[in-house]
């Protein structure tokens, strides 16, 4: 259901936004602690020669290996037994993962119900992309501009038609929402790619990259006095720099998450390897 051949955009917004999630956000805000110069040159310098060698490595490992994940290849690399622990170590950090982000929407949910509505409705305008693109062979990119002023309207909507969740069957109602997001994950991740998951992550890649224009315009514009230190290796009550930015700043710099995108995802959709 993963193996289909892609056009390089569109690949590439399935990529930068499986990839674009919390920690590359929180972990760099974080990491401020110690000053914003320490944080600016592990992103820079950590992403440039580390984590794209890394992530790119793995991409093209498991591209020449028909498209197999990196945590079936190790046994093929080192031997059966690596393999399955190897899959046991990413068994119980997908869940940890899936647990905490599923815990983070339904917060989100409950405390921004204008934001039910936009978020829900995201899916069947991107089946509806999906549609468009495979099935009738339109231009995506014209689709994927429509598809977001769309989005944009919902945001509207949303915010005059707020969607509270009330609890039920004994349960909160962050459970509820929780094992709601649950079956979403799984009918996402069991249908055929093309369907849903590509042209959504598709959708939010443009997403992405209007609020990065529209951060970078707001801040030249407002030109916010800059308050945090530019080096503070000794911050009260706080751990060592080395080796803890590395631990904070993760997903922004090199992460081993990342590498299963590449590698489990990523490679089966590559149609030629330049694309990578």
């Amino acid at each position: 259901i993963d193996y289909v051949p892609t056009r390089k955009e569109i690949l590439f917004g399935h990529h930068f936004t499986s990839v674009a999630g919390l920690a590359p956000i929180v972990g760099p805000a974080i990491a401020i602690i110690w000053g914003w110069v320490p944080a600016i040159i592990w992103v820079v310098f950590g992403s440039i020669f580390m984590g794209a060698v890394h992530d790119f490595g793995a991409l093209v490992v498991s591209m020449r290996a028909k498209g197999r994940s990196i945590g079936d290849l190790v046994s093929d690399l080192i031997n059966p037994r690596v393999r399955q622990l190897f899959l046991l170590i990413i068994f119980f950090l997908l869940w940890i993962v899936i647990a905490i982000f599923a815990l983070i929407i339904a917060l989100c949910f409950i405390w921004y119900p204008t934001a039910v509505f936009p978020v829900w409705l995201e899916i069947p305008i991107a089946v509806w992309l999906g549609y468009m693109i495979y099935k009738k062979g339109k231009k995506p990119a014209p689709l994927a501009v429509a598809a977001v002023i769309v989005m944009y309207i919902t945001v509207i909507i949303g915010a005059y038609l707020p969607i509270k969740m009330p609890g039920m069957f004994g349960m909160s109602s962050i459970m509820v929402w929780m094992i709601i997001l649950f079956i979403y994950s799984f009918i996402a991740s069991t249908l055929p790619v093309q369907k849903l998951l590509q042209p959504r992550d598709y959708i939010n890649a443009h997403q992405l990259f209007v609020v990065f224009a529209l951060l970078f315009i707001g801040t030249i514009w407002a030109h916010p006095t800059v308050v945090a230190p530019a080096v503070n290796l000794s911050p009260k009550g706080a751990p060592m720099i080395i080796p803890m930015l590395f631990v904070i700043i993760a997903c922004g710099a090199i992460s081993g998450f990342h590498s299963l995108v590449s590698s489990g995802t990523s490679s089966k959709q590559i149609a030629n390897e330049r694309d990578s």
